[in-house]
């Protein structure tokens, strides 16, 4: 069943005074840098630099990392409170079940019967080890520990995975087959129409960035340019003609699409903790923009969007030869990215899908190359450095490539 979420809330910027910097002050103009900052220009706060050495070391010089933190304050959406608590339940698993149906959605901790609970067993829930997949009701989190969990027998592992691997291609089903529900993709676009629009009147005028081969002439040697024969008789030195790269003159046309990339962080950790800080539902807000502002730009923006989980690093949501047309189709990438979420091993491949990506839109033509990495910082639990994927975002000079982290425990996003 497709998710409730909360009720979207308006607020004046004076009741929330967050720091504000102007598009120049902060982006250059570069078109997804637009893109990021018309998402999210009145609804966070820009911490220092992240990493040693502040925003000007060469390490950091291309890495814009705008962190969502997603205070209650700061967050255009009313959102459950959910404690986590932690407790340790001391019983073995058995096999993984979907588990019984609450009619009233009564709060269990513990236990191994019914679906929805937290901190229990064998079924689908929260908190717990040895489920099949994730299932949030509503209520506080009671979370047993890492170890527990590590303890749970490799043969209950694989029996989880096959039922949820099971569950998601019946989930994939129904939303194949499903009506178009326009209430339920409202509640996404109207959460970004203004950015939309904006986004798209910046669209309107990009102008091209990428360089072309041609004749540079006045040149001091290469070949000789028939055009100055006199000039080199009066005894003139740049009589010669090269090949050359030069920069586009000030508005010029697009020759080729600009190409982008998002990559979107639909791992468990979304699903698990979108309760506390609404960050699954912001990824699926930003995605919707990204596909309505670009929609009917495809001369010059050409873009895909992969996700990136515990199952992989290149799991396809829009394919660049395929983009969703319509709001039916971009709702069935939204249900996707969510049902994906729920349903997915635990792990984490965002280093991996940020390598890959960029590696392989180095290799494709374009006017200029974008990866956008949308990321809930669930890093360090995996052994992620700062440092490392700085490098890795930082590691080709053609790829323009930024992080915006969209959720974080703690200050894991800050570190």
């Amino acid at each position: 069943m497709w998710p409730e979420y909360p009720h979207k809330q308006h607020h004046s910027n004076s009741v929330f005074p967050l720091k504000k910097l102007s598009l120049l002050n902060w982006f250059s103009l570069r078109a997804f840098e637009h893109l990021v900052w018309c998402f999210v220009e009145d609804q966070c706060a820009f911490p220092p630099a992240w990493g040693k050495g502040g925003s000007d070391t060469a390490q950091l010089a291309k890495l814009r990392a705008v962190f969502l933190l997603m205070q209650k304050e700061s967050v255009h959406i009313r959102i459950r409170t959910m404690i986590t608590i932690q407790r340790d339940s001391g019983l073995d698993v058995s096999a993984p079940k979907h588990g019984k149906i609450d009619p009233g959605n009564a709060p269990h901790v513990g236990g191994n019967q019914w679906a929805g609970g937290t901190g229990g067993r064998d079924t689908a829930g929260l908190g717990g080890k040895g489920g099949p997949y994730r299932l949030d009701a509503g209520h506080k989190v009671y979370q047993i520990s890492q170890a527990e969990k590590d303890a749970v027998p490799e043969e209950v592992r694989r029996a989880a995975r096959e039922m949820a691997e099971k569950a998601f291609k019946e989930r994939l089903k129904e939303i194949d087959m499903s009506e178009y529900d326009a209430s339920t993709y409202e509640r996404f676009s109207n959460a970004v129409r203004r950015q939309v629009q904006s986004l798209r009147i910046i669209l309107d005028s990009l102008q091209a960035k990428g360089k072309e081969r041609q004749w540079l002439k006045n040149q001091p040697m290469g070949e000789l340019d028939d055009a100055k024969i006199i000039d080199g008789l009066t005894g003139e030195k740049t009589i010669y003609k090269r090949r050359g790269e030069l920069d586009p003159e000030l508005g010029s046309p697009q020759q080729k699409p600009k190409r982008l990339r998002v990559l979107a962080d639909v791992s468990g950790s979304m699903y698990r903790f979108n309760g506390v800080d609404g960050r699954l539902e912001r990824s699926m807000e930003a995605v919707c923009m990204v596909m309505e502002a670009l929609e009917s730009y495809e001369h010059k923006f050409k873009y895909d969007i992969v996700g990136h989980s515990g199952d992989g690093y290149d799991i396809e949501l829009v394919s660049a030869d395929k983009m969703p047309k319509n709001d039916k189709q971009r709702l069935k990438v939204l249900k996707t990215m969510h049902a994906h979420s729920q349903f997915c091993m635990s792990g984490d491949y965002t280093l991996e899908a940020t390598d890959a990506s960029i590696k392989q839109l180095a290799q494709e033509e374009a006017d200029e190359h974008f990866v956008v990495v949308l990321s809930d910082a669930n890093l360090e639990r995996y052994g992620i450095r700062p440092e490392h994927f700085s490098q890795v975002l930082t590691s080709d000079p053609q790829v323009n490539a930024f992080a915006i982290f969209i959720g974080s425990l703690g200050d894991q996003a800050e570190r």
